[in-house]
């Protein structure tokens, strides 16, 4: 029973690591593209953001086999897809010496909507990506409303619903918090139900 649990644990960790890289990656962000484009040796912020998105897709797909995870699971595969996208697009970006060379590799691009409309517009919006990440926390109803009320604060924050200044670090930050007490609430749960 100990090694069955131990896959759960460890992607666990893995997605709330995932979902705090993916917030370092907006702290960063939120600092401007000058900022960005300075970073040496790497571009850092969307190092953290593809890293962190990759590490959720563990847990993602072992969320339990209920009607939520089957809307749930694609939908935020859909949206790790179209961040990793956006990700490698920035990074050609963060590679340009100076913004005229950006310029033109945005106006061709966004001349390919496969591309741009993809990975550009779905990408940085990233609402498909949350709308998968919350109704995942639906499959915990029963042992984790706060979190899931967090994560819905959190999505709704990140869709501009309720507006504010830094909506994307206060909109992750939530969901990391969220996500962690919907874990940490069915492990005891978990425990509890094995009389341990």
């Amino acid at each position: 029973m100990k090694n069955e649990k131990m896959p759960a644990v460890v992607y666990r960790i893995l997605f709330l690591i995932g979902v705090a890289l993916f917030l370092t990656g907006q702290i960063i962000l939120s600092k401007g593209n000058d900022y960005v484009y300075a970073q040496e040796p790497i571009d850092f912020a969307h190092w953290f953001l593809l890293v962190g998105v990759v590490l959720l897709i563990p847990q993602v797909v072992f969320f339990p086999k209920k009607i939520y995870s089957l809307i749930g699971i694609p939908l935020t595969l859909i949206g790790i897809t179209c961040i990793i996208g956006m990700c490698v697009l920035d990074f050609i970006w963060w590679s340009f010496p100076n913004q005229e060379t950006r310029n033109e590799f945005t106006k061709h691009i966004s001349q390919v909507p496969s591309i741009w409309k993809t990975f550009m517009t779905i990408g940085p919006s990233s609402k498909i990506f949350n709308l998968g990440l919350l109704i995942l926390s639906l499959n915990y109803l029963k042992k984790g409303k706060v979190g899931i009320v967090i994560i819905l604060v959190a999505n709704l924050i990140l869709w501009h619903i309720i507006p504010l200044p830094f909506r994307l670090i206060f909109g992750y930050a939530l969901t990391l918090i969220g996500f962690s007490i919907i874990f940490i609430q069915s492990t005891k749960k978990d425990v509890l139900d094995r009389g341990v």
